[in-house]
């Protein structure tokens, strides 16, 4: 069987619920995990999502900011959730869905870390790099079952590699793509043993972008991009990820995200 598993920064799952069902009903995923969906718990617009077979919704939101989901045509075996950093601010949402080996999908939402590198003198800079050694410590203790497979996806708020952004050398002091936060999600990712499912189909030295500003006057000719969103598994998984696809036609719908979906697909 093919699995497919999509990720996407949606900014406002309200707002944008027809460009979420265009996906849905374009790509076909069987899962789709969603950030910034902005929606108080118990508010999630799940009714058009069901009418495309999507029966199964695991959500953490909060009215105004951050919030996650997973959204699913397969049932969940079991959910989850964690905080972080002493904050209960929805950025952490799990499920299990059964397979020849159990699946733990775990999405998250990493702090974006406001404008200025610098923790003595901006609490959200120093709020995402203890958010990003609490998950460090986490996947270090082990995050994912034994006897389970796992995959991590979602907005991690970093691009760590040197093609993950439009020039690295105009980047190296702007907030994403600053060496302190590159060695920690490098950190992260060894510390859960974890694969990048996306640069195991693009190679590093391919320019690779999940996420463009509101701020460019034309975004596509422009393409001062960032690859800001992941899909890692687990080393035994790795190799059933077959394909790849940057949904990056998402970033010219009506009233998009900033971010493009990306999605994963497995033969299992």
């Amino acid at each position: 069987m093919t699995l497919k598993i999509a990720t996407w920064n949606i900014n406002s799952v309200r707002l944008r619920i027809d460009l979420v069902c265009r996906l849905l009903r374009d790509w076909q995923p069987d899962v789709l995990c969603l950030q910034e969906t902005k929606c108080p718990q118990g508010q999630f617009p799940s009714a058009p999502l069901k009418d495309l077979g999507y029966h199964h919704i695991a959500e953490s939101g909060q009215k105004g900011y951050h919030g996650v989901a997973i959204v699913s045509r397969i049932p969940f075996i079991g959910q989850d959730l964690k905080s972080f950093c002493s904050k209960v601010d929805c950025r952490h949402i799990a499920a299990t869905i059964d397979g020849a080996k159990p699946l733990v999908i775990h999405n998250l939402y990493v702090p974006s870390g406001g404008d200025e590198p610098d923790p003595a003198i901006n609490e959200k800079f120093a709020h995402k790099l203890q958010f990003l050694d609490e998950l460090e410590s986490w996947f270090a203790a082990g995050s994912v079952p034994k006897g389970h497979d796992g995959i991590v996806v979602g907005d991690l708020n970093v691009a760590p590699l040197e093609h993950d952004v439009w020039s690295h050398k105009a980047l190296l002091k702007v907030v994403s793509h600053t060496p302190v936060e590159t060695d920690g999600l490098l950190r992260v990712q060894r510390a859960g043993a974890w694969v990048d499912l996306m640069r195991q189909h693009v190679p590093p030295d391919q320019k690779l972008y999940t996420w463009w500003s509101y701020r460019a006057h034309d975004w596509a000719l422009s393409n001062r991009g960032r690859r800001l969103d992941h899909v890692w598994s687990t080393p035994d998984l790795a190799p059933s990820c077959i394909q790849i696809d940057v949904v990056r036609e998402a970033r010219g719908w009506p009233q998009p995200s900033d971010h493009v979906p990306v999605i994963a697909s497995f033969a299992l």
